[in-house]
């Protein structure tokens, strides 16, 4: 009896001191190895929109820049690596949802949406998982990624053979060109041997969906000489390679930025300002080779032979090295182009 009373006393003492004891949470270790998500990837869409990621290793934490669709490459407000072989990368933006009567903010909230990365032997598969607005739902879009290698360094540009130009607007018809969508609304037209867009919109009419206009034929690196006449506020865009959008816009004595008339859109921003007040022509000399671009801006240089890390917001396609169309957007704003001449680049 004595004997089982102190077994009693012991075995209740013990499950008294390993109930007290603190619980601790099991620290979950990643079995990815992050450098297998470092590095710059082109991304397709599903839709068939092309998007741009780069993963970087900085200090002691992860950043990242990416490119969705359109628009510009952004820095993300997230990204870190999870357990089960998953990278996590977030974007953010401010929503209005309230407003006064004087239509003045009232309270604003942060909503983000994020992408959900695997990565098998090649290729990144993810999901991007959107909230919709009343934060009830989200819209998911998949997405699969194909990794860049580095750029490569500058070409010799003294060095590069040229082929005989090619004249691809005549001055009289739309001989060449097509809209990049058949389903859409054609803007462009022939006038007084100028190729002139404009995307009217009626007031109390419904939308009209214009389309960009793109070559029939495809090139690899060349240089384009073109003309460009910009309306007071107006823009537009010239594709290279159906890739890489050169912006077109009225951005006269404005600061120096890579949305402005010349610059690689959001990626490559000139190191002065050329351009001329809106409704005069200007010029545009591009040099597109080897993943590098040169722009000349009204006889000044403007980019010098700088590379391009990926595709810009609208591209058509992902593969930074295959050929393209020229295109020129044509859903922003009225503009009018000339003497356009593409001489190719002989390997």
């Amino acid at each position: 009896m004595k004997n089982s009373l102190m077994i009693f006393i012991v075995t209740f003492f013990a499950l008294v001191v390993i109930s007290c004891k603190t619980t601790t949470t099991e620290v979950v270790t990643p079995k990815t190895d992050i450098s297998e998500f470092l590095g710059q990837w082109t991304i397709d869409i599903e839709g068939g929109s092309v998007g741009w990621l780069e993963v970087r290793q900085e200090d002691n934490y992860l950043d990242a820049d990416v490119l969705w669709g359109g628009g510009s490459v952004l820095p993300v407000s997230a990204v870190f690596l999870v357990q089960d072989r998953m990278l996590v990368v977030q974007r953010s933006n401010d929503i209005v949802r309230k407003r006064d009567e004087n239509n003045n903010p009232l309270k604003t909230q942060r909503v983000a949406s994020w992408m959900e990365i695997t990565k098998d032997e090649e290729k990144i598969n993810g999901i991007l998982l959107s909230p919709r607005r009343n934060s009830l739902s989200v819209d998911t879009t998949t997405f699969t990624g194909t990794k860049l290698p580095p750029v490569t360094a500058a070409p010799d540009l003294s060095k590069v053979k040229f082929g005989d130009p090619v004249t691809l607007f005549n001055g009289k018809d739309l001989t060449g060109w097509k809209l990049t969508r058949e389903n859409q609304t054609i803007g462009f037209k022939v006038v007084n041997g100028l190729l002139v867009n404009d995307p009217v919109q009626t007031e109390g009419q419904p939308h009209i969906s214009y389309g960009n206009l793109m070559t029939e034929k495809e090139f690899g690196d060349f240089n384009l000489k073109i003309d460009v006449n910009v309306p007071a506020g107006s823009n537009s865009g010239i594709y290279l390679r159906g890739i890489y959008e050169i912006q077109v816009m009225d951005s006269y004595k404005r600061n120096l930025d890579p949305h402005n008339m010349g610059a690689v859109y959001s990626r490559v921003t000139p190191t002065v300002a050329a351009e001329k007040p809106a409704g005069e022509w200007q010029s545009l000399d591009i040099t597109l080779c080897e993943r590098h671009i040169s722009v000349i801006l009204n006889g000044v240089k403007i980019i010098d032979n700088q590379p391009v890390q990926g595709p810009t917001g609208g591209a058509l396609h992902s593969d930074v090295f295959a050929p393209g169309p020229i295109y020129l957007q044509g859903d922003h704003g009225k503009v009018s182009y000339r003497n356009i001449i593409l001489t190719p680049i002989i390997k």
